[in-house]
Parts: C-alpha cells; structure tokens; sequence
C-alpha cells in the first residue's frame, strides 16, 4: 500500500467506513512506515479536539437571517 492510500483508509477507517481488508492492509503499512503512523496519530489528535471542543453550528434559519442582514448592510454601503 502507498502512503496516499495510507491516508485515505485511514480517514476512512477513522469513521468506520473502511472494510476489513483494507485495515489490515494499513496496519501492515503502518508497522513500516513511520510517515503514516505519525499522520493517524496527528489525524487522531485533531478529530478528538474537535469532539472535545463542542462546537455548536446555526440553525438554517438563523443562517438565512444572518444572509439577510449582510446583505441589506452592504446595499447600505454602496
């Protein structure tokens, strides 16, 4: 396995969307490469602060209320 596809079942595998067969694919590719294990486990740390963070996103509505509102803002601008 190449480090680009490393990486790719790795993202995928980090969401359960990997098959089995690829995971013991990377596993083996990461016991060799130190490159890779180095990027899962920097990936890894990166997606638990994410989860840690408790990021909290807009509504639809509030999204299109916020829209509205810059856009009548820069009609008043020009």
């Amino acid at each position: 396995m190449k480090c680009d596809k490393a990486g790719y079942v790795s993202d995928k595998a980090q969401y359960l969307d990997a098959y089995f067969w690829e995971k013991i694919k990377l596993y083996m590719h990461l016991f060799f490469c130190e490159f890779c294990r180095e990027y899962v486990k920097n990936n890894t740390k990166l997606s638990e602060a994410f989860v840690r963070s408790d990021l909290k996103t807009m509504t639809h509505n509030d999204k299109q209320k916020l829209k509205k509102t810059l856009y009548e803002e820069m009609l008043k601008a020009n």
